[in-house]
C-alpha cells in the first residue's frame, strides 16, 4: 500500500462537494486523515467564487496514474466536473495527487511532487499539519519550512465543517 496525498478543493456548492468526494474517496482508498479545511481565495482572474480547500491522507493500492486518471478523475466526473480551456473556472470539484509515497516523477499529465506545493499555502499549509515532519521527496525541502514561508491570511479555517466532516467520516468507517 502507498501512502498518497490529495488536494481536495471546490469552489460551486463547496460544502457538500468537498464532502461528497472525502466520501467517495473513502469508498476506494483507505483514507488515513483530513487536514482542516480552508475558506480560500482562487488563484486567478479576481471575482472568482472562494474556495475550500484541504489535503487528505489515503493509503491505496493504486499506482498514481491509475489513482489519477482512474479514481480521482471519475470522482470528479460523478459530481458535475467541467473541464475547460479556462484553467481557472469555477468547478464542482478539483482532485490532485500531490504526493505519492517517496516518488518523484514528471510528465507532461502528472508531477510528483507537486511542484505547486511551496507556492501554494492552501497545499503546503494543510500537508504540514498532516505531516509536519515530511522532507518533499527530490528537494530536501521540510514541508515545515514551506509552509512557515508563506501567508496564511488568504485562508480561513472552517473548525465547525472540518470538526463535523471527521466526525462523519469517522462514524462511517467504524460501522
Amino acid at each position: 500500500m502507498a501512502r498518497a496525498f490529495i488536494s481536495v478543493g471546490s469552489n460551486i456548492d463547496p460544502e457538500t462537494n468537498v464532502k461528497n468526494a472525502v466520501h467517495r474517496l473513502g469508498s476506494t482508498a483507505r483514507v488515513m486523515a483530513i487536514s482542516t479545511v480552508y475558506r480560500t481565495e482562487p488563484v486567478g482572474p479576481p471575482g472568482r467564487p472562494w474556495f475550500y480547500n484541504c489535503v487528505v491522507e489515503i493509503e491505496t493500492d493504486l499506482a498514481p496514474r491509475e489513482l489519477k486518471f482512474r479514481l480521482l478523475r471519475r470522482i470528479e466526473g460523478e459530481l458535475g466536473r467541467v473541464r475547460s480551456s479556462d484553467k481557472f473556472a469555477p468547478r464542482t470539484i478539483d482532485l490532485d495527487v500531490i504526493l505519492y509515497d517517496e516518488l518523484v516523477m514528471t510528465t507532461p499529465d502528472l508531477a510528483l511532487p507537486d511542484p505547486d506545493i511551496p507556492q501554494r499555502p492552501f497545499l503546503a499549509i494543510p500537508l504540514h499539519e498532516l505531516a509536519p515532519g515530511l522532507v518533499l521527496p527530490g528537494s530536501g525541502l521540510r514541508i515545515q519550512e514551506a509552509a512557515a514561508a508563506l501567508s496564511p491570511n488568504a485562508m480561513k479555517p472552517l473548525a465547525a465543517y472540518t470538526e463535523h466532516l471527521r466526525k462523519e467520516f469517522l462514524h462511517e468507517r467504524k460501522q
